[in-house]
């Protein structure tokens, strides 16, 4: 089933209005990391994810809100589930939390392997800006539940 697809199912069964602001996406913009991700949210293990600010900034898209729903997709854009968004903030890479890296249910779930892979993720998006990253840089987090599957 596509996103918007998805998303019409489940406007219709909540009674929403379909013109909710609502984003469709993929982890990494697809690949072989993106299913895993979104299997993860589906399993019920994955509970929030980041990015950096700057990502936004670059392509010019609104922050996400408390609120804010998402269709996730699968890289070959099958959609996986919607979530909403129960909270977001802006945090300094150094201040992410233990907690946070644990509700992001990757890996080992621990800060020192989600600052190791997130690290060399985030810098790809600086380096494209032409800037470099480090661990003042402002990360956008988010925590979120689901709403459809």
């Amino acid at each position: 089933m596509t996103g918007e697809k998805m998303w019409q199912e489940y406007c219709l069964l909540t009674n929403m209005d379909i013109n909710t602001r609502h984003d469709l996406w993929k982890f990494f913009n697809g690949g072989i990391f993106a299913d895993e991700l979104a299997n993860l949210i589906i399993a019920d293990t994955k509970k929030a994810t980041s990015s950096t600010k700057l990502s936004y900034e670059i392509n010019e898209e609104e922050l996400p809100q408390r609120g804010t729903y998402s269709v996730i997709l699968f890289d070959n854009d099958e959609a996986a589930c919607i979530i909403r968004d129960t909270k977001v903030s802006i945090v300094p890479f150094s201040k992410v939390s233990a907690a946070h890296a644990y509700k992001e249910g990757e890996d080992d779930r621990g800060l020192e392997k989600w600052r190791e892979v997130h690290f060399r993720t985030f810098a790809l998006d600086y380096k494209a800006a032409g800037q470099s990253f480090d661990e003042n840089c402002d990360c956008v987090l988010e925590e979120f539940e689901v709403v459809y599957r």
